[in-house]
């Protein structure tokens, strides 16, 4: 089963009725997705690069076989389009003209479900893929063995799925035992470099000892696999953000450690005396009045934080969107998507109780909600601050948990970067180039996606409305306004997402998802007979 980066150190609970096991995706069917081509040529389109350099267009995107080809200026705006410009020759076209192109959107904090909410892996990619989404990092996606097999179909274009980076946590996947010392971290470090591991999961609790965590670290390094880590609160004490970064970890995900390395006034955060890790409400109560217990932020230890970690090479990725409902909890129990996209299973898996976690609204209150908004409050301004001071800083979703749905989440993971205060360029370069980077660096490579250029795969995005003026127009919902005669009109969402040289109709992989949903609500009511 795959794990959240949010779980605690017990299992999810288990009830009877859905299947016992994770169902990997079909085959790809006849009709889904267009390509490879010999050559494939996306006309007239406005491009976002993500590199950061503003739009430009219109331009004529060639692509032969999975990569980019050429990138050519099609002519001037405001100006009619020559007709039967170069390259007269090509298998396939898609008329883009007055839409946007992106590079491929990339997740570095995903899941693929669990038997218990969302068996099938299928509804997890297509909600990834209909929302732009080309490249993923399970952290970890699935089981070891389910993993490594998803990622190679996906590699062969047999299943319809992102590209799939597997992390996972020490010791999935072998039979030799628990990790109970650092010689045997390092013994499964060595193994997962060998069995299609691309780099590890740390949690920093239970038999992840420091001693066991640094020797871990330092072998991945040496194997060439990446590193990310959910510092969880029975470990922070002993192993902050600062101390892993330190010991060369490659990315903080979440929030946890950040301000446990920012402490004013002792060494570890003032936990009531009723406290209990396994109690959700109490654990993620408690973790947001933190907020006061740090340095001002701009203040010198505040920034010496912040150099330290780019001085080290960490990578934020802050999953910002994850934690939204604990500071709003009613918006994101009534998402415009739910109805038609949330499957009932997973619906009932968010509603609160004591044994499904992150399902920890027992009794959630306006002072709850209050200091979730503060501890966002200092959680934007320090995220902002390290891309400013030219940290790296990435986007991931962490869905499936928490009324936070596949794909949708992470458009929202975009809206929240620009809330925090980065431009939307950035939000691009963060959502594209950054994750590639961190990808790629783990394993000594050049990118290989994650910008628009000659030579690197053809991972693309296709938007009719333009993403910098405003990201809610990529929902698969769409987004409301008025039109010139005061009609209220819907727009947006993904047109086209290309994987690969492969190109995937974004509304009709949505409309997949959706009877997928709607199947599901029927077999619920025809047991329910």
């Amino acid at each position: 089963m795959a794990v959240s980066a949010l779980a605690p150190a017990m299992a999810v609970a288990q009830t009877a009725g859905p299947p016992a096991e994770l169902k990997p995706a079909p085959d790809r069917r006849a009709g889904e997705g267009l390509g490879p081509f010999k050559r494939m040529v996306i006309r007239g389109a406005t491009l976002i690069d993500g590199t950061g350099a503003p739009p430009r267009g219109p331009v004529d995107i060639v692509i032969e076989g999975e990569r980019i080809a050429e990138v050519r200026q099609a002519g001037w705006p405001g100006l009619a389009l020559a007709k039967d410009r170069p390259p007269r020759e090509f298998d396939h076209e898609i008329d883009a003209a007055g839409m946007y192109v992106l590079p491929g959107f990339v997740d570095l904090h995903v899941h693929g479900g669990t038997p218990q909410k969302a068996p099938e892996l299928e509804y997890v990619y297509k909600l990834w893929l209909a929302h732009g989404v080309t490249t993923v990092r399970g952290v970890s996606l699935a089981p070891h063995a389910i993993a490594v097999s998803e990622k190679a179909r996906a590699a062969r274009g047999e299943i319809v799925a992102p590209r799939i980076y597997n992390y996972q946590t020490l010791g999935s996947g072998w039979s030799q035992g628990r990790i109970d010392g650092p010689d045997k971290a390092r013994a499964w470090v060595r193994w997962a470099a060998k069995n299609g591991v691309d780099g590890i999961k740390f949690f920093v609790r239970d038999d992840e000892t420091p001693e066991v965590v640094l020797a871990a670290l330092d072998e991945a390094k040496a194997q060439g696999l990446g590193t990310v880590a959910h510092i969880a609160q029975p470990g922070v004490a002993e192993l902050n953000a600062l101390k892993l970064g330190e010991a060369g970890l490659g990315t903080v995900t979440h929030f946890y450690g950040h301000s446990e390395s920012l402490l004013k006034d002792r060494r570890l955060q003032d936990y009531p005396a009723d406290y209990n890790f396994y109690d959700e409400q109490k654990r993620f109560g408690v973790a947001a009045e933190i907020w006061d217990e740090i340095v001002e932020p701009g203040s010198p230890k505040w920034v010496e934080y912040l150099e330290a970690q780019k001085a080290a090479g960490v990578t934020f990725d802050p999953t910002f969107n994850i934690y939204a409902a604990s500071r709003d909890l009613m918006r994101a129990r009534n998402a415009d998507w739910h109805a038609d996209y949330t499957l009932p299973s997973l619906k009932a898996y968010f509603v609160s109780t004591r044994d499904n976690h992150g399902s920890y609204f027992f009794d959630w209150t306006t002072a709850n909600e209050v200091a979730w908004k503060r501890f966002y409050d200092r959680y934007f301004r320090l995220v902002n601050d390290y891309k400013n001071l030219g940290g790296r800083v990435t986007t991931g979703s962490d869905s499936g948990f928490i009324w936070k749905l596949y794909g949708f989440a992470y458009v929202e993971e975009l809206e929240l970067l620009q809330e925090a205060g980065f431009s939307p360029l950035e939000v691009i370069q963060a959502a594209t180039v950054n994750g590639a980077r961190t990808l790629a660096e783990a394993k000594g490579e050049p990118i290989g996606f994650g910008v628009v250029r000659p030579g690197l795969s053809a991972d693309l995005v296709i938007v009719p409305e333009n993403p910098l003026q405003n990201f809610k127009t990529l929902y698969g919902t769409g987004h409301q306004r008025l039109s010139a005669d005061n009609r209220v009109e819907t727009v947006g969402g993904v047109r086209w997402t290309v994987v690969r040289g492969v190109a995937y109709d974004a509304p009709a992989i949505l409309a997949d998802v959706k009877a997928m949903v709607e199947r599901a609500k029927a077999a619920q009511a025809g047991g329910a007979r």
